[in-house]
């Protein structure tokens, strides 16, 4: 397929979708357009593979997005911290999902010490993840189930790095319904697995990471 063709592509399946859509209820759009009431915040991978809406069956409008490599949540990454913010504080969530996925390339590459460019430095959070549990890790012999260990260790520990943001924080604080939740979806099977949730600032904070209000 020439490239002129793969751009095409893109083109006409937007044109069949807004047909379909209209088709199914010709005031779809309209209400869309109206505003946006999610209940669910996504941070998911970038893999192209693990699209947030088709993977949970939902559609348009009820899960606000943030994606990016290894699905990793970054203090002083203004990107996912203003995601954060705007879902919590105006758009006021009730769930946030970091979903990782088995089979995820930026684990792997963490997992080895080979140089991959500019990405190195992001992947290097991963590594400190690893560093975290580097004893459990290390005795997993197969490279595979260690990569899908390591996929699961990361998604926690990201949802504990949400924990410990002051947004999270005050909006339990606020006394506002806010859960926080780990999974792992799988490409061989399609299925999500729960692995934690936090529910308040009481639960698996350390101390020092906790903000007086």
């Amino acid at each position: 397929m020439k490239t002129d063709s793969l751009y095409q592509k893109l083109i006409n399946g937007n044109k069949k979708y807004a047909m379909e859509k209209r088709f199914d209820d010709p005031e779809y759009f309209k209400t869309l357009s109206l505003g946006q009431k999610p209940d669910y915040l996504w941070i998911g991978c970038s893999d192209s593979r693990v699209p947030a809406n088709e993977v949970t069956g939902t559609q348009s409008g009820e899960i606000f997005v943030h994606r990016n490599i290894a699905n990793v949540v970054i203090h002083t990454d203004f990107n996912v911290m203003s995601v954060l913010d705007y879902a919590v504080n105006v758009l006021k969530v009730k769930h946030i999902i970091v979903c990782g996925h088995y089979g995820c390339g930026g684990v792997r590459a963490a997992l080895t010490n080979n140089m991959y460019g500019f990405v190195d430095s992001w992947l290097r959070h991963i590594k400190d993840v690893y560093h975290l549990h580097q004893s459990e890790l290390n005795a997993i012999m197969d490279e595979d189930k260690r990569a899908d260990r390591l996929t699961e260790l990361n998604v926690i520990e990201q949802v504990r790095n949400l924990a410990q943001t002051k947004i999270v924080q005050n909006a339990w604080h606020n006394k506002q319904a806010l859960q926080l939740h780990a999974w792992v979806y799988g490409l061989n099977n399609g299925l999500i697995t729960e692995l934690k949730h936090i529910l308040d600032n009481t639960a698996d904070i350390d101390s020092i990471y906790r903000y007086e209000f």
